[in-house]
């Protein structure tokens, strides 16, 4: 019997698995994880991990020393994505990617603040910050912050990216990992244009990444590619070959159940070969080509008000938490 997708995809590109939920990243074995509030919050209601989240708030409302109930639940988030960012690196080999505050995505200085505070958590705990990734939203001054902290040594994943325009000024400031979001991108057509769906090759998600990915090759950016926010495996097919490429538990079990053949679409040697213009990038280009770039606006700043929906929602779980303990 042949390989079952998943197990050819691994040969090609690095898994990641998308999801805060230990048990699912024990069956499908990631290199990498990544994890968000909503993620986290989905996780925190489970009875498993009911300690941890306890735990979390008694220890939050010591460091704050008694203070009031916003300060010690924003100080048990930051303990609580550590310590599922610990959990997590007891099973995957790689790194985790942990998330900063979409709160703080348009403040170069806040951003800087917590990454750091994240960092010292980790490194508190025993964690080399080779193994973290701090995850940002690609806006300017997300990218901004990303570049002063690798320059630090903090590596960074750069979220909600949807332009070109994000893309070559998270490697212009030379930052780890990018994360292009293929579905959100395809619901933004599909409402915009009517449209009911799209083949695979045809998807505009992945058509988005597969031009970040040549150019990124073409001109010999280090900053890795990481696929994320899938709605179908005819998607994740489509990217075999991309550096990496971030699934939620539910796909990989459909890429396990498939005995399909993989070819592998996406390549770094092809990609140096082929006629990509170079494109330069600064602040005033990058707010120009935003403006106009509808879809990557629109969907950079849902996803901010989204990841900070997810964080109040946290928020709020938390505070009810703390109040019966």
């Amino acid at each position: 019997m042949g390989k079952n997708l998943l197990d050819q995809l691994k040969d090609v590109t690095v898994v990641v698995s998308d999801t805060g939920d230990i048990n699912s990243i024990e069956k499908f074995k990631p290199r990498d994880a990544t994890t968000n509030p909503s993620l986290i919050a989905a996780a925190a209601a489970m009875p498993a991990y009911a300690k941890l989240v306890d735990d979390a708030l008694v220890w939050a409302r010591k460091e704050t020393k008694g203070g009031g109930t916003e300060d010690v639940v924003k100080r048990a988030i930051d303990r609580l994505s550590v310590e599922f960012g610990l959990k997590i690196l007891e099973i995957v080999p790689g790194r985790v990617s942990t998330e900063v505050d979409a709160r703080l995505s348009y403040d170069v200085e806040g951003s800087l603040a917590k990454a750091r505070s994240l960092i010292a958590m980790y490194e508190g705990a025993g964690i080399k910050k080779e193994r973290i990734l701090i995850k940002l939203a690609a806006s300017w001054e997300g990218i901004k912050a990303a570049e002063i902290l690798e320059k630090e040594g903090i590596h960074c994943n750069l979220t909600l990216l949807f332009g070109m325009h994000q893309a070559v000024a998270c490697a212009d400031a030379k930052v780890t990992l990018i994360s292009p979001f293929v579905g959100r991108i395809l619901d933004w057509y599909k409402k915009s244009t009517g449209k009911e769906s799209y083949a695979p090759a045809e998807d505009p998600g992945v058509k988005n990444v597969t031009e970040i990915f040549n150019y990124y090759k073409k001109y010999d950016h280090k900053t890795e590619v990481m696929g994320a926010s899938f709605r179908n495996i005819g998607e994740i097919t489509e990217l075999a070959g991309c550096d990496l490429l971030t699934i939620a538990p539910s796909l990989l079990a459909e890429l396990e159940k498939s005995t399909d053949e993989l070819p592998k679409k996406l390549d770094a040697a092809k990609a140096k070969a082929m006629d990509i213009p170079k494109i330069a990038m600064d602040e005033a280009a990058f707010r120009k080509a935003h403006e106009v770039d509808r879809m990557a606006n629109d969907k950079l700043d849902e996803g901010v008000k989204g990841f900070t929906k997810a964080i109040e929602g946290l928020e709020k779980q938390l505070g009810e938490r703390l109040a019966s303990l």
